[in-house]
């Protein structure tokens, strides 16, 4: 059995309940369990409830906060939509320790150049349930992600359900994970 890190949280923070999706506020001197800290985002239980704690607030938990992304110089559309793509992979399903890339939860991701030099993404996205109360945590998850990108100054994540999510959409890797072979 896997120990999990006990952390006193530092200050009051905003978290998202898992799976229900509402806000709740914990406080100051709370002592957490962290359950998972990948892609720049924590899950953590207190009280036998499971929460997630956005990175903007890591330093409540006594961690660092992931360092923005960057491009290279003269930067090409092709290195704009990989990184695209990176910043969408360092999202996680809070009760799953598999990027939703590889869940396979995007349906579609489009960059266009836009006039002044600018990029705008388009994003068809799904939920492994329709009913998942955390459906709008994480698109909002994604779209800031893909904000953070250099040059990118629009982006639209839609939550679409046709055709619903199966397990073949996995990777093989997060199918193993899973044991979903």
């Amino acid at each position: 059995m896997q120990t999990q890190e006990i952390i006193t949280l530092e200050r009051d923070t905003l978290a998202v309940a898992v799976p229900a999706g509402h806000q709740v506020m914990i406080g100051e001197g709370s002592k957490l369990a962290l359950v998972q800290a990948l892609g720049g985002s924590f899950t953590v239980t207190a009280q036998g409830r499971m929460f997630r704690i956005s990175g903007q607030d890591a330093d409540a938990l006594g961690k660092t906060p992931l360092a923005p992304p960057q491009l290279p110089e003269n930067a090409t559309d092709a290195d704009v939509e990989h990184l695209v793509w990176e910043q969408i992979r360092s999202c996680y399903d809070p009760e799953i320790p598999i990027n939703i890339v590889e869940l396979g939860l995007i349906y579609r991701c489009e960059v266009e150049n836009l006039s002044d030099g600018m990029r705008r993404v388009w994003i068809e996205m799904t939920l492994t349930a329709p009913g998942c109360g955390m459906g709008d945590t994480l698109a909002n998850d994604v779209r800031k992600r893909v904000m953070e990108v250099p040059t990118v100054t629009q982006a639209s994540v839609e939550m679409v359900f046709d055709p619903p999510w199966d397990a073949s959409r996995m990777s093989e890797a997060a199918r193993l994970e899973t044991g979903m072979f």
